[in-house]
């Protein structure tokens, strides 16, 4: 039994999700919705909603999976589009800034 979620166009940096996102690949769904609820981190509250939706997921459909027999099996974080800013420098010049923003995939599994 697999359950997936995915959120896209979070306003965050792939680099600062994937610090909270490589914390709970492996774990069990108890352990990583812990352990995601007491990182200090911006990145952790989109993490632990889609973290959330995917066990919500495993509970839906005709095979339903309980809880404690589910671990995370993949959790990745891709890149998603980046809106281009720019920030004025001297001399007339333009400096681009690039605000970036990200796509959460997570998959969970049962234990065999």
């Amino acid at each position: 039994m697999e359950a997936k979620a995915v959120t896209k166009h979070i306003p965050l940096s792939p680099y600062k999700l994937r610090q909270v996102v490589d914390l709970i690949r492996g774990k069990d769904v108890e352990e990583a919705v812990a352990l995601v609820r007491f990182v200090r981190r911006a990145a952790a509250k989109p993490v632990e909603k889609v973290l959330k939706s995917a066990i919500s997921n495993a509970g839906e459909g005709k095979t339903k999976a309980r809880v404690g027999q589910l671990y995370v099996a993949e959790a990745r974080v891709d890149g998603g589009p980046s809106l281009k800013r720019g920030m004025p420098r001297a001399r007339g010049v333009v400096t681009p800034i690039l605000k970036r923003s990200s796509h959460i995939t997570i998959v969970l599994r049962e234990k065999d």
